[in-house]
């Protein structure tokens, strides 16, 4: 294979996922008596990351970004340099970068976060760029828009905003 990085990829996370999924089995065991886990997840002193506005709660904010009219679109170092700036900006925490520029022209890649993730995948010929920004917890999504305008230099940025598990979340309890 030309490219060993992608064999790389996820080298080097010390998230301790699989240490967890390892230890625990891959279900944690329930509780005959009450039908929940025995380790309660939702309870109101766990740090769980939730996102509570505006009266509801929900995993996280998933923002749809689309670039239009962009410049540098084709340019890999500039997305990853614009990624680092968007982790910055959003007080987001990067774990690991991973682009691929295509031929002859685009580039699609992702940025892991402990909160998630940024993704982009452009058509430089056309200006275009679709970017999706999830996080979840204290980081500040939004934050991200004024970043890829600037990185891409262009006025046109449209944004969809999703929030996520927002009906799983509130049918599992969690309080607002």
């Amino acid at each position: 294979m030309k490219d060993a990085t992608l064999f790389q990829l996820g080298i080097g996370l010390e998230t301790g996922a699989q240490e967890e999924d390892t230890a625990r089995g891959t279900h944690a065991p329930r509780d005959t008596d009450t039908d929940t886990d025995a380790r309660d997840i939702f309870d109101a002193d766990r740090d769980d990351h939730f996102i509570r506005r505006d009266g509801a709660v929900f995993a996280g904010t998933h923002l749809i970004i689309e670039v239009v009219d962009g410049h540098g679109l084709d340019d890999e170092a500039r997305i990853q340099q614009a990624f680092r700036d968007c982790v910055d900006r959003c007080g987001a925490t990067l774990l690991h970068i991973h682009t691929h520029k295509f031929s002859p022209q685009g580039v699609s890649g992702v940025a892991v976060l402990a909160e998630s993730h940024i993704s982009v995948h452009t058509w430089p010929e056309i200006g275009y760029g679709a970017f999706d920004v999830f996080m979840c917890g204290d980081a500040q999504p939004w934050r991200a828009v004024d970043v890829l305008r600037h990185a891409f230099s262009t006025a046109d940025v449209r944004v969809k905003e999703l929030r996520r598990g927002e009906d799983v979340v509130a049918d599992a309890g969690i309080a607002a």
